[in-house]
């Protein structure tokens, strides 16, 4: 994504207006892990349906220590409209009020900045030391995965501790395995049963 964050890079300390007041970016997630959802428009009908199941996952996210927030081109207000759409679609209460706040960018300013295009939207997942861990960017026609981004983040969590790679498919429980850049006499001491390890 031209201009955009590549893996490895520093989020960058914005501030910005929110459904929950003005933050700093780095305030905001603290020692967390943080995820940063983006949409091109409010009320669009993928990214409602998208930040509906966000909201009924927000305890998944917050067993694993990740900060949820999301942008939007739109302003405050049409924010906190939209909020009461998106647990209308849940079924829940028409409140303002949802897990997670979103993100005033009715100029674009931050979406250019972070390179997400207008009609994508993007995902990224940043660790505590704030670097970008993962980015998946997907069209305006196809909905995001949230099972996919949770597994992500297993395995992105499970491998920034310890020293394993997962393999294809892999679930939270499923075995992993030893990364490359250790040497067998380490690997051996790490992993006396094998290379493969149950972990998660």
């Amino acid at each position: 994504m031209p201009g955009g964050l590549l893996l490895g890079d520093e989020a960058p300390n914005f501030e910005a207006d929110t459904t929950i007041g003005h933050i700093r970016f780095h305030d905001f997630l603290g020692d967390s892990w943080g995820i940063l959802f983006s949409h091109p428009r409010d009320f669009t009908p993928v990214c409602t349906t998208e930040l509906g199941c966000a909201a009924k996952l927000a305890p998944e996210f917050a067993k694993r220590n990740i900060k949820m927030i999301a942008l939007s081109i739109d302003s405050v207000q049409d924010h906190l409209s939209w909020s009461k759409d998106i647990n209308a679609y849940n079924g829940e209460e028409d409140t303002e009020k949802l897990p997670f706040p979103i993100i005033d960018d009715h100029k674009r300013d931050l979406a250019v900045k972070l390179g997400m295009w207008h009609a994508a939207r993007v995902v990224f997942i940043f660790g505590p030391d704030k670097k970008l861990k993962l980015s998946i960017l997907y069209p305006e026609t196809t909905g995001r995965n949230f099972d996919e981004i949770l597994r992500v983040i297993d395995s992105l969590q499970l491998t920034a501790y310890k020293k394993v790679a997962t393999p294809v498919d892999w679930k939270c429980g499923d075995g992993v395995m030893v990364v490359s850049t250790i040497s067998e006499e380490e690997a051996r001491k790490l992993f006396p049963k094998g290379k493969l390890h149950k972990a998660c």
